[in-house]
């Protein structure tokens, strides 16, 4: 029986069919194929994994803001040039109006002080009375 490979024997074959079995059946383990390959669970001694409190699905929120908050300041930062910064109030909503923003974030825009130049998205965010992280 011809094996196509003329570089290896049959027995080296095997042995390189399985070492890539995981990757080519699409193993959830990724290409651990043998036992002492499975990653060890955590030790008696190492901490608990912490929970993510309801309702709210994005990790890595800054303390004091939760991820309400930072999806909404993100959300406003979409809208608006970072090579507008700094810029006035008017400057920031004809950078949103170029990236066509909706009415909410225009609206927020228009409640700015006048005559005030922002630097950051997050002086912009700070000035609408919002928490800012620490």
């Amino acid at each position: 029986m011809e094996r196509g490979s003329n570089k290896h024997g049959p027995r080296l074959d095997d042995q390189m069919a399985a070492e890539v079995r995981g990757m080519v059946q699409g193993n959830v383990a990724g290409s651990r194929v043998e036992e002492w390959r499975q990653p060890e669970p955590a030790g008696e001694d190492q901490p608990e994994p912490t929970t993510v409190p309801a309702g709210d699905y994005r990790t890595g929120a800054p303390e004091g803001m939760t991820s309400e908050e930072v999806e909404q300041r993100s959300r406003l930062g979409r809208y608006l040039d970072l090579s507008a910064l700094p810029a006035d109030r008017e400057g920031l909503r004809r950078s949103a109006e170029r990236h066509q923003a909706p009415d909410d974030v225009l609206d927020a825009l228009d409640r700015l002080p006048s005559g005030t130049t922002f630097e950051t998205v997050t002086e912009v965010w700070a000035t609408l009375r919002h928490e800012n992280d620490s």
